[in-house]
């Protein structure tokens, strides 16, 4: 049994909300999945992906297939960049606290990046807004006060 990452559709029409799981591979795209590992909602600005890293980590260990979308959200997070440091500890190349010090590294830079987006993202909403104007009070023709 081949094992695939995949999203998973719900919502409604022209309302995409995505869970990220684990399925097997010849089983339809909204039907029976192994294991939940997130979700993604590309309707916000940026998208709200919320992931399990270690649970997709341990899938990919297992030799899980991401889907190419997928495959961008892992990269996104950070766990195709985690499971390359792990590797290169494997082999030797570095021990285990290095890998950890520039994964930390990386998600601290990555985070600010976002951070600036989304603030981007939101000053840009802000100035497409009209500002809201003062309406003129409404007064009676009668000139009494009740």
């Amino acid at each position: 049994m081949s094992a695939k990452i995949r999203l998973q559709r719900h919502g409604s029409k022209k309302r995409p909300f995505y869970f990220i799981v684990v399925a097997d591979a010849r089983s339809p795209r909204d039907g029976k999945f192994i294991q939940k590992l997130g979700t993604y909602n590309p309707l916000t600005v940026p998208a709200t992906i919320q992931l399990d890293r270690q649970r997709a980590l341990d899938w990919l260990h297992k030799g899980a297939q991401p889907t190419d979308t997928v495959r961008r959200i892992l990269s996104f997070k950070g766990v195709l960049f985690l499971k390359h440091l792990l590797r290169g500890v494997k082999l030797g190349l570095f021990d285990e606290a290095t890998a950890m010090e520039k994964f930390t590294k990386w998600s601290v830079e990555h985070d600010s990046q976002i951070k600036k987006r989304q603030e981007d993202a939101s000053r840009q909403r802000r100035a497409r807004r009209p500002m809201p104007g003062r309406r003129p009070e409404r007064r009676s023709e009668g000139g009494g006060e009740g």
